[in-house]
């Protein structure tokens, strides 16, 4: 279904959801299943999006320190794309080293950083852990004190990637955010967290109060309480992850079409309006897709509205 107009949106693809465009039985021996699928999705993305009129921003989510050859592969892509068209294949990755020491996470970040600069790519890194389960990482258990990034470390990101000439960065620093839904009271966020760290860094680089150096992104977003989300953006957050709410609104378009059919999807032939009326129309599998799409729509177009993404490089 058509999003309105004046909307930009961010795909988001993953190591797992990327190989799952050709499927889990395909061989992924060096990560060449899940290049190809990531690689493959953001062509058809790009296609589409020249259809719509919608601005797509290409972007593959949390690259831990195994899966880097699986961002080298879509390096390589971009490059080759860039060779001919002047603009990389995707528009960003992010590199999620949250687990390895703060040195090590910056180096690498570092390393990958100057590489994408050259094709004007953005990189997302991660301080701190998500808590929560996403993608086939557990981070259920970790220790409470890793969900929230301090101002220092925060810094000292700014401070390093800041000395590659022309890059842009974005960080995902934690302040209690956790994959998924939970019941009220067992999140506890504190986005207050990004504007301590805008003011830190702020008086390191001796910028005028107010300013906000760093751009933020805002994992776990799924249901968060809107007074968190509006305090989040006006800490510099740029980006907000809703993969939980978004495969809710997609379940929730097929179990609604479901319940509205329900002794239509019984039998290929047969309904309450005969016993030799077919059902082809409703058992059709693009129909009961059809209305998980409109109804991941209209999560999105609540999102835009919550996001202030509304009329926003709209073309």
């Amino acid at each position: 279904p058509e999003i309105d107009g004046g909307r930009t949106v961010i795909t988001l693809d993953t190591q797992h959801s990327a190989l799952g465009v050709f499927g889990p039985g395909l061989d992924n021996t060096d990560f060449r299943a899940a290049i190809a699928g990531a690689v493959s999705g953001a062509y058809h993305v790009r296609a589409m999006a020249e259809q719509y009129g919608v601005p797509a921003i290409l972007h593959t989510d949390h690259c831990a320190k195994k899966l880097l050859p699986w961002l080298d592969g879509m390096l390589d892509a971009s490059e080759s794309y860039f060779d001919v068209h002047g603009e990389p294949l995707f528009s960003s990755h992010m590199i999620d080293l949250s687990e390895e020491p703060l040195d090590e996470n910056i180096e690498i970040c570092k390393s990958y950083l100057e590489r994408m600069t050259k094709m004007g790519m953005v990189l997302e890194m991660e301080l701190g852990i998500t808590g929560g389960e996403e993608d086939g990482v557990n981070n259920e258990d970790v220790n409470p004190e890793d969900l929230y990034s301090k101002p220092e470390e925060i810094w000292e990101v700014v401070k390093e990637l800041a000395t590659i000439e022309g890059s842009e960065i974005t960080v995902a620093a934690a302040f209690g955010n956790v994959h998924g839904v939970y019941a009220p009271g067992n999140v506890k966020l504190d986005p207050d967290i990004l504007a301590r760290a805008q003011v830190y860094c702020s008086e390191q680089l001796e910028l005028p109060k107010g300013s906000k150096p760093v751009s933020f992104v805002f994992h776990g977003g799924s249901g968060s309480d809107i007074s968190d989300i509006k305090t989040a953006i006006t800490a510099g957050v740029v980006k907000m992850n809703i993969d939980t709410d978004t495969q809710w609104s997609y379940w929730r378009g097929i179990r609604d079409f479901e319940a509205k059919y329900h002794d239509y999807l019984q039998t290929q032939i047969g309904n309450p309006e005969g016993e030799e009326k077919p059902n082809k129309k409703y058992y059709d599998p693009r129909e009961s897709i059809r209305s998980a799409e409109t109804s991941t729509v209209e999560r999105l177009q609540q999102c835009f509205e919550d996001l202030n993404c509304v009329g926003v490089l709209g073309l």
